[in-house]
């Protein structure tokens, strides 16, 4: 009988090369000093913290919902309101509240109307804290999709800032005001005008004004990015757009009280109570309710405005060039690109033998220019300038974020969005002096410019300690209550220290974009 062969043992099998390189990789790229300081320091590197913050804003909004009081301020009165229009009335003269007559245009009413029924008719407060966080978030990913895609301001700042406002998480979910609503249309519209929807844009700008007037403030701006990029007949239709959305919103009201309604909703003349003014405690109340200084207020806004006007409009020149050019070039550098990505997969011994320039995979047409790989590189040099980075390396891919290595393809790679920095500084500019000349500024108003502050205080050219100095005096001025002389006047002060910064820094020569066309 023959033996029965013994089972062949199962053979050992090393761990794959391949696995194990990939880890070595993705620890002497991510695990070390220099990767951890550009977590902080590096704009680049702002996506990855916003899923970070974002992270950390919905649980520390949570916290504050489960542990601090609420405060009753004009919750009620907004229900109250709306309780009227649900019941049947149409005319803004009878629609009031606790705290006096309804002076929201038409957005107001229906969202707020909406909230009275998903609330138990506004007594659900808790239920209502939530949406205001919802709310909130989805404000603060569209904020921190225009600072990613500037590429300006360092995450570290971005987190200092937004994590340390006890007033600005307090107006959000412990107050419920109806300011928030109406930013979080603006900074819709402003992803919608960067990205190139500009219709959509028009619709979210004119919900934003439906909710709240002050979006006005940003207007004088946006028209101005509506000229240079549209041009002055699609300029028309994009003003059109934004009639149209007040008028079918207002409708219920205009077609039954429509002198109430307009007086109501949009009155210029609005007097404040002194009472309640952040800006200006000190000064006596009969000079704070005066029409000639109401007068000189608007007189300084609209002064203010002109001398800007010039600046602002060749920010939008440039950025519009800039995005022409971006898609004018962008076959030219994807071609280049696969070029070069298919010399590297040669192996090494036929290097020798480099593919000679019929083999391209695209015609001659689509490369580069000399005159065009040069204005790239100074393109980007400049605009790393503009966001305080001053690199000596070639500029890495945008999908890569990292330095090349010596082995990498030598690939164009421009981060075009980075022009956003010409669009957003004169729409924040824009809004900033509106704010500065305000007649009377209450504490929810901190909304308005809360989120530009960071972008605004970093274009300057003061030192990093006086910029969080101001940051700081800032939130100091703003949980100041009731607010005193010495708030108002160091608010004031910190406003007009930033305009200087600004406006020193932008009245200088721009760089004529002109020449671009050269590169066609």
């Amino acid at each position: 009988m023959g033996k029965i062969p013994a089972a062949n043992p199962p053979k050992f099998v090393p761990p794959r090369k391949e696995n194990q390189s990939l880890f070595a990789k993705i620890r002497k790229e991510y695990v070390n000093f220099t990767f951890a300081k550009s977590l902080i320091f590096d704009p680049a590197r702002l996506p990855l913290i916003s899923v970070l913050i974002l992270a950390a804003e919905l649980v520390l909004n949570v916290f504050v919902v489960q542990n601090v009081p609420y405060t009753e301020i004009d919750w009620k009165a907004y229900m109250q309101e709306c309780e009227g229009f649900l019941n049947g009335t149409t005319d803004y003269s009878v629609l009031r509240g606790d705290t006096g007559p309804l002076v929201y245009p038409a957005g107001f009413v229906y969202i707020y109307s909406a909230f009275y029924y998903l609330t138990s008719h506004g007594t659900n407060i808790r239920l209502a804290q939530y949406v205001f966080i919802a709310i909130y978030l989805a404000q603060l990913m569209l904020v921190l999709r225009l600072y990613c895609k500037s590429r300006k301001i360092p995450p570290y700042v971005m987190a200092i800032t937004i994590f340390t406002s006890y007033r600005i998480h307090s107006i959000y979910v412990l107050r419920l005001f109806n300011d928030p609503i109406a930013i979080l249309f603006l900074y819709a519209a402003l992803n919608a005008f960067i990205d190139g929807r500009w219709t959509l844009g028009s619709v979210m700008l004119s919900l934003g004004v439906s909710v709240k007037m002050n979006i006005l403030l940003f207007a004088p701006a946006i028209l101005l990015l509506y000229i240079t990029n549209l041009g002055w007949l699609k300029t028309v239709l994009q003003l059109a757009v934004c009639g149209l959305i007040q008028l079918a919103l207002g409708a219920p009201f205009l077609l039954t009280h429509p002198w109430q309604y307009l007086k109501g909703s949009f009155d210029l003349g609005r007097i404040f109570e002194h009472k309640w003014t952040v800006n200006y405690r000190f000064l006596e109340p009969e000079v704070f309710e005066s029409k000639a200084f109401h007068l000189a207020l608007l007189g300084l806004h609209l002064t203010l405005l002109a001398v800007f006007a010039s600046p602002c409009y060749k920010y939008f020149q440039n950025y519009c060039r800039l995005r022409n050019l971006e898609l004018m070039l962008a076959p030219q550098i994807e071609a280049q690109n696969r070029a070069e990505k298919e010399k590297v997969k040669k192996p090494k011994k036929s290097q020798a033998q480099a593919l000679p320039p019929a083999a391209a995979t695209k015609p001659d047409e689509e490369k580069l220019t000399e005159d065009q790989e040069k204005f790239l590189k100074s393109f980007e040099k400049g605009m790393k300038k503009m966001s305080g980075k001053q690199q000596a390396k070639a500029t890495p891919a945008p999908e890569v974020e990292k330095p090349a290595s010596s082995s990498a393809t030598n690939k164009f790679s421009i981060h075009f969005d980075r022009s956003t920095q010409l669009a957003l500084l004169p729409i924040f500019l824009s809004n900033f002096i509106g704010i500065v000349c305000a007649r009377s500024l209450h504490y929810q108003f901190y909304v308005w410019y809360f989120h530009s502050l960071p972008y605004l205080t970093w274009y300057t050219e003061y030192t990093n300690s006086l910029k969080f100095l101001l940051l700081l005096l800032l939130e100091f001025c703003w949980n100041t209550y009731p607010s005193t002389a010495l708030s108002s006047l160091v608010l004031h002060t910190c406003h007009l220290i930033l305009l200087v910064g600004i406006g020193r820094k932008m009245f200088r020569r721009i760089p004529d974009l002109a020449q671009l066309n050269k590169t066609n």
